[in-house]
C-alpha cells in the first residue's frame, strides 16, 4: 500500500538508516513502523531498519556507539549532547506530555499527589522523560527534585510486577498503558503530566553528528518521511490505529481511546518551540541532569526544522 499522492521510490538502491525507538509502547515514536508499513520512508529512498530501547539512556548509549543513526527520544534526553553523546535533537515531535501518566496500584498508599512524598516511583532510565518527570513533579510539589524516591527499572510490565509485589507505590508510563492498568483492575491514573510543564518538547528527533555532517539529505528525506506519516496517521485514523496496535501491543480500543489526546500534541513540522527549548535547558542543572546550564548550541541542531512536506 503506497499513500496517495506520494512519488514513486527512485530505481536508484535506497539509503539504509538505523532508527532507534527508546521504549516499544509509545503512540508517537510508533510512527516509525507506520511510515515503514504504508512506504513513507521508501518514497523517500529510505530503507528503515528499526531498533526499540528500554528507555532514554540505554538508547543514548546506542547513539553514542553508533549501533543508530536516528534516536527517536524524549526532550529530556537533549542534556546527553551536554555530556558528550556525539548526537543532537533537529526536530521536535511532541508539545507538552499530556500522553504521560503516573499510575499507582488500586489499593496502595497513595491516594493523591501529596502522597507521593518519599514514595518508591519506577521509570525506565535514569536521565529519561520518565526520570525527568518524577523530578519536575516533586520540585513543584515543594520537595526538591529527590523529594520521590526514583528507581529504574527499565520496561512497563518490569515496573508493574513490581508494584504488585509491593516495591513500588507508583510508575510513570503512557497513557495508553493507564487506561490498560485501570480496565484490567490493576491500578489507576493518579495524574497525567500536561500540565506539569505546559511549555515544553516531550519527544524529539536525534541524529548523530555523523549523519548530520556526512549525509544531510539522507536526513532531511528521513524528517519529510517522519512527517509525511503523521499527515498520513491524522487523515487516516482506523490504518493508523490499527498499525500503532500491533507495534505497541495494546488493543486497537485503548490506541483509538488515546488517538486524539496523542495526535492532539504532535508536531506536524517538527519546529521547536523557543520558550520550551530555554525551559528544558534550565531544567537540565535545577532537576540534576547536569552540573551546569548547557548552552542552546550543545543541545540542538536548528538546521533540519520546520520541515515542509509538500
Amino acid at each position: 500500500f503506497r499513500s496517495a499522492g506520494l512519488p514513486a521510490a527512485p530505481a536508484r538502491a535506497a539509503d539504509t538508516l538505523r532508527a532507534g525507538k527508546a521504549i516499544i509502547n509509545s503512540f508517537p515514536m510508533a510512527a516509525l513502523e507506520v511510515g515503514k508499513e504504508h512506504g513513507v520512508f521508501g518514497a523517500e529512498n529510505i530503507d528503515l531498519v528499526i531498533s526499540t530501547f528500554r528507555g532514554d539512556g540505554q538508547m543514548q548509549q546506542a547513539l553514542t556507539a553508533n549501533a543508530v543513526d536516528i534516536g527517536i527520544g524524549s526532550g529530556p534526553g537533549m542534556g546527553y549532547a551536554a555530556k558528550g553523546v556525539p548526537a543532537r535533537a533537529v526536530a521536535a515531535m511532541a508539545s507538552e506530555p499530556r500522553n504521560m501518566a503516573l499510575v499507582v496500584p488500586r489499593d496502595g498508599p497513595v491516594k493523591t499527589v501529596a502522597d507521593l512524598k518519599g514514595r518508591r516511583v519506577g521509570v525506565s532510565t535514569a536521565g529519561s522523560l520518565t526520570d525527568w518527570l518524577v523530578r519536575a513533579t516533586s520540585a513543584r510539589q515543594g520537595w526538591g527534585p529527590e523529594g520521590i524516591e526514583i528507581l529504574p527499572m527499565g520496561e512497563v510490565r518490569t515496573r508493574q510486577i513490581a508494584m504488585r509485589q509491593g516495591q513500588l507505590e507508583g510508575s510513570v508510563t503512557s497513557i495508553e498503558e493507564g487506561v490498560d492498568f485501570e480496565e484490567t483492575g490493576q491500578g489507576r491514573v493518579l495524574m497525567t503530566f500536561g500540565d506539569i510543564v505546559p511549555d515544553f518538547h516531550t519527544h524529539v528527533i536525534f541524529a548523530t553528528d555523523a549523519l548530520i555532517k556526512g549525509q544531510p539529505d539522507v536526513l532531511r528525506r528521513f524528517l519529510r518521511g517522519w512527517f509525511r506519516t503523521v499527515a498520513f496517521m491524522k487523515a487516516n485514523r482506523a490504518a493508523a490505529v490499527k498499525a500503532i496496535a500491533k507495534t505497541t501491543g495494546y488493543s486497537e480500543k485503548i490506541v483509538d481511546l488515546s488517538y486524539e489526546t496523542e495526535m492532539g500534541m504532535i508536531s506536524y513540522d517538527g519546529a521547536f518551540s523557543a520558550k520550551a527549548l530555554e525551559i528544558l535547558r534550565k531544567s537540565f542543572k535545577d532537576l540534576g541532569v547536569l552540573e551546569h546550564v548547557p548552552e542552546i548550541k550543545d543541545i540542538y541542531n536548528p538546521d533540519f526544522a520546520p520541515v515542509k512536506i509538500q
